[in-house]
């Protein structure tokens, strides 16, 4: 039996990154399904996205026992993936998935993580230091803003001339392909 992904993914995200895992499991790419995909609003676009790819979906506002009601969507799910999902994660979810929950940031790490560094303010940090390259990281989520175990890295040159979009554009290929190679890693 394929392994089952849960994926959260955040208000505002297109969901290109959760996409990108849902075809890889459809085209066999990825030996697993996804399940789920919780959004926190009901006009979330990465949820309509995923509506469209035909994966359910489940609308779970932020608030009273948060983490408790993401437990219940998230029950038979091997692995949990967040895509541009901007919250720090509850603990009940981070205790019940022990080192299956993973975060794809835009940028190197350690640089350019932490509290507030997502989307283009990750990019324009790395052109303001002057970085020579950039990339994209998959990590297991912590309790704190992506400081988790690295499992996987994918790097791309930073061109003179490169705006936040350009880079961004960039590191958005690769992150398409990390995802997918890290959950091979981590699928049972």
């Amino acid at each position: 039996m394929a392994a089952v992904i849960g994926i959260l993914v955040g208000p505002k995200s297109s969901g290109s990154n959760m996409a990108a895992i849902i075809r890889a499991c459809q085209s066999g790419n990825l030996e697993a399904q996804v399940g789920v995909v919780v959004a926190p609003r009901d006009d979330a676009p990465a949820r309509t996205n995923a509506e469209s790819l035909g994966v359910p979906t489940v609308v779970i506002e932020p608030g009273e026992a948060y983490g408790e009601r993401l437990l219940v969507p998230l029950n038979g799910c091997d692995v949990v993936c967040l895509a541009g999902y901007l919250r720090l994660l509850p603990d009940e979810v981070l205790r019940a998935f022990p080192g299956r929950v993973l975060n794809i940031h835009p940028a190197l790490l350690p640089r350019h993580g932490g509290q507030g560094m997502y989307g283009i303010k990750v990019h324009e940090a790395v052109l303001r230091d002057g970085d020579k390259e950039s990339g994209c990281t998959v990590h297991r989520v912590t309790s704190e803003y992506d400081k988790g175990e690295i499992l996987l890295q994918r790097r791309c040159p930073v061109f003179t001339g490169d705006t936040p979009e350009t880079l961004a554009q960039r590191v958005l290929i690769e992150e398409h392909l990390a995802y997918v190679e890290a959950l091979r890693m981590v699928l049972p």
